[in-house]
């Protein structure tokens, strides 16, 4: 798991956005500027949202996962997005319910395996709920990053 990218780059304090389309379009958009992603890969986020929803209404802070197929992605990565006003995403497991959502962890990752290990770490993270809101207050990208790091019991690469 030591291999996936994440650094202060994609990570989005206060991100705008009306609706999760507008979120996910904004965190797509970032991660393939950053080569990271196929420029397939927003379109295919945004559909598999629609499909099946990722939203978490955990415990204070509500999250959200997306994540699409592996074909869409050229490198494993995180991005994470704190959002200014939270936004309706539906919930997982029940998409006709919504809830609002302030963290929004988009996975691109390139073995379906890794993507399970992964979501098991951070389901510790979303049952946390000092945690989530420690996250949404946080300003800087670098503390983010070192806090999630930490969270995550894993290293990262990415550039500094």
């Amino acid at each position: 798991m030591s291999d996936i990218y994440f650094d202060e780059s994609i990570i989005l304090l206060d991100l705008e956005g009306e609706t999760k389309e507008e979120v996910l379009t904004a965190m797509g958009q970032n991660m393939t500027e950053k080569g990271l992603v196929k420029t397939t890969f927003t379109e295919a986020i945004i559909a598999r949202e629609a499909e099946f929803a990722t939203g978490l209404p955990t415990s204070g802070v509500s999250v959200a996962i997306p994540h699409t197929d592996v074909e869409h992605v050229n490198k494993k990565a995180i991005s994470v997005a704190v959002l200014k006003d939270p936004v309706a995403f539906g919930v997982m497991g029940d998409p006709d319910e919504t809830t609002p959502v302030k963290l929004v962890f988009m996975l691109a990752m390139d073995e379906a395996h890794s993507q399970l290990s992964l979501l098991q770490r951070l389901m510790h993270i979303f049952q946390d709920q000092e945690t989530l809101t420690y996250l949404t207050s946080e300003k800087s990208n670098a503390n983010v990053k070192a806090f999630l790091e930490s969270k995550l019991d894993f290293t990262f690469k990415g550039g500094e």
